[in-house]
């Protein structure tokens, strides 16, 4: 059950997310925050002590919401490499949707610190680790065929990265546009044939 004090959390990190995507790390003030969300200064700091606090509290809701995403898609899909497909598809649809949240986790927490790298490196970690494992499951029930998964799990990582802070760095290419060519791309890089793919796309669609 929601509370009241859930809400107005919930607020005060809607209305944050506006201002550190508009002002960045180091410009937004906690009395905008507080301003934004229409909350009280008492309110907002009974809630989070510090803007670092606010800071983290939203790139553990981004992580949170992609990450649950991620297994609510891929636990309805039969086969490992289906899986691996649909993996990428919610993570390109999920920052389309929340380019707020994604510029905050992967443009702002850069260079802010140890303490800010070290959240970035875990989240980082974390994706890497979930796309591996649905690479094992692809090669285990014959989907693709033997890889190092880590190395490629870590080149999806880099890919899907550099695509999506461009479009939050300049407006393009925007996810729905990036996914198709980026989707063909990745699952080339491990070995699945033109054929397959057109077949996932028919099931897609």
């Amino acid at each position: 059950m929601t509370t009241v004090s859930d809400e107005t959390r919930s607020r005060i990190l809607s209305a944050a997310a506006d201002v550190f995507a508009d002002k960045g790390y180091h410009d937004a003030r906690m009395d905008e925050i507080v301003t934004a969300s229409q909350t009280s200064k008492g309110g907002v700091y009974h809630h989070f002590p510090s803007k670092n606090y606010i800071f983290f509290a939203l790139i553990d809701k981004f992580t949170k919401l992609l990450e649950d995403r991620l297994r609510v898609a891929i636990e309805k899909e039969e086969h490992g490499l289906k899986r691996v497909d649909a993996a990428i598809r919610i993570c390109m649809e999920t920052f389309g949707q929340h380019r707020a949240l994604a510029k905050i986790a992967l443009v702002q927490a850069v260079g802010l610190g140890e303490t800010f790298e070290t959240k970035r490196r875990e989240i980082n970690d974390r994706f890497a680790e979930i796309i591996e494992e649905y690479l094992v499951q692809a090669i285990a029930d014959g989907s693709i065929p033997d890889i190092d998964t880590e190395v490629a799990a870590r080149a999806w990582m880099g890919a899907l990265n550099e695509v999506v802070l461009r479009w939050v760095y300049t407006g393009s290419p925007d996810p729905d546009r990036a996914t198709p060519a980026l989707r063909t791309l990745l699952l080339r890089s491990i070995g699945v044939s033109d054929e397959r793919i057109e077949e996932l796309d028919q099931k897609i669609a």
